[in-house]
């Protein structure tokens, strides 16, 4: 990792930058697949399958049997686990539920908003170099609870046209309708469009590499929603001597494995945790199985050494991360300053795993920079808030008049007139 010790504000941005493609590098790809699957459907989906999945298929929906026998391949202790995630996942969604928020404004002028579930929403599960199933408990779960009708999965197939068994049975379980082997920029396309095979969704969630982030991008100017814009997976640690170091560089390595393009960075007031975090790093990268990825996503990455609580959490607002934890003696002028990051975890004992993976909270999270306006994944992503109002003969007799004179001076006369014509009737 890069040492950086005491950097001046004015050089913040180039430290903080990202080890991500711009858009412009990748669009132009996205943009051909996604006018290709417009036009021709599920023939070219089958030829970019066959591309970068190097696999031919002649469907792309997973039958039952290939669900059945993949739930017998998980083992029990697995299922356990993920039961126990699940119901973890299931308690802090389902607490996010809100009641009809109903008032009169006025005497005669009811207003009220109650949400309602997004009808079709469609679900991105990487899989490549490792098959995400938990994502599909921080995108299914909620989905259910919140109502929505039809839970489409796609996911990319391995060379022998295979799900990951894992993601078979935890689609299932938590009530995906429908699971496609399409993976990539092809996948978003399908959900976006429709295709003879594959149903139009209105809103996509999931996370992906740049090529799905940019596609996602893309969906939004077809009339498709997104979750966020969600790339390549990121975290920063603030830490101080109170911190253990071997902890420390374990949440760091936990991010750099997940990619090649993955970025960790550690903000410290402590030249001597920055010494210790670094030898542990050196330390357990050596017995990683995906030592390779973690150690290029480790190129990528920062230690920062910085003057005071202050400046540190000034660069953690200017930085937004993703993932971000908190192992200061102050930890609560962290938490409480912390204006800009995805998901934050506090302690010593709460490693960013938890989650990942079972404690509750959603992993879905804005990445490179976004947590400065989006929020991560939660009950409300699958729902939208619908207002209503009623007035009655003594509402419009009161709020009738201020129409008529907003709408006469924005130069509307037919809005005017359509309360006018209830106040004459009333007279």
């Amino acid at each position: 990792m890069q040492r950086i010790e005491y950097p001046q504000q004015k050089d913040w941005e180039d430290i903080l930058k990202r080890p991500t493609q711009t858009v412009s590098d990748i669009e132009e790809t996205v943009t051909t697949i996604f006018e290709e699957v417009r036009s021709k459907g599920d023939a070219v989906i089958k030829e970019y399958t066959e591309k970068f999945d190097k696999v031919k298929l002649e469907s792309f929906l997973v039958s039952i049997e290939e669900i059945e026998k993949a739930s017998a391949e998980v083992s029990e202790q697995l299922k356990k686990a993920i039961s126990l995630a699940k119901n973890n996942i299931e308690k802090f969604h389902a607490a996010q539920k809100t009641k009809r928020i109903a008032l009169e404004t006025m005497p005669g002028v009811s207003c009220w908003q109650e949400k309602r579930p997004i009808q079709k929403v469609g679900l991105y599960i990487p899989g490549g170099t490792a098959p995400l199933f938990s994502t599909i408990l921080m995108l299914a779960v909620p989905a259910t609870i919140a109502g929505c009708k039809e839970i489409i999965l796609c996911t990319p197939p391995n060379n022998r046209g295979e799900i990951d068994p894992t993601i078979l049975y935890t689609a299932k379980l938590c009530g995906v309708t429908q699971i496609f082997k399409i993976g990539g920029i092809q996948a978003i396309a399908g959900m976006t469009f429709g295709t003879e095979g594959i149903p139009k969704v209105y809103k996509i969630f999931g996370p992906g590499n740049q090529y799905v982030t940019v596609a996602k991008q893309l969906a939004t100017k077809y009339g498709v929603a997104i979750d966020m814009p969600a790339g390549p997976s990121e975290l920063l640690v603030v830490a101080d001597d109170s911190a253990n170091a071997a902890f420390v560089a374990s949440d760091l390595l936990s991010q750099a494995e997940h990619g090649v393009d993955s970025q960790v960075i550690l903000v410290s007031t402590s030249e001597k945790l920055l010494d210790d975090v670094a030898w542990e790093i050196e330390s357990q990268i050596k017995v990683l199985p995906r030592r390779a990825i973690a150690e290029k996503a480790i190129a990528n990455s920062r230690l920062i050494l910085v003057n005071n609580d202050n400046e540190a959490i000034e660069l953690i607002n200017e930085y937004a991360p993703e993932h971000y934890i908190v192992c200061m003696k102050n930890e609560e002028f962290f938490i409480e300053n912390t204006i800009n990051a995805g998901s934050v975890f506090i302690g010593n004992y709460t490693p960013e795993s938890a989650g990942d993976y079972a404690s509750g909270t959603n992993h879905t999270l804005p990445t490179n920079g976004y947590a400065k306006q989006f929020s991560g994944v939660n009950l409300n992503s699958f729902m939208k808030s619908m207002t209503f109002q009623k007035i009655t003969k003594e509402g419009i007799l009161g709020i009738g008049n201020a129409i008529e004179l907003m709408a006469e001076a924005e130069g509307l006369q037919a809005h005017k007139n359509a309360v006018t014509l209830r106040l004459k009737n009333l007279e």
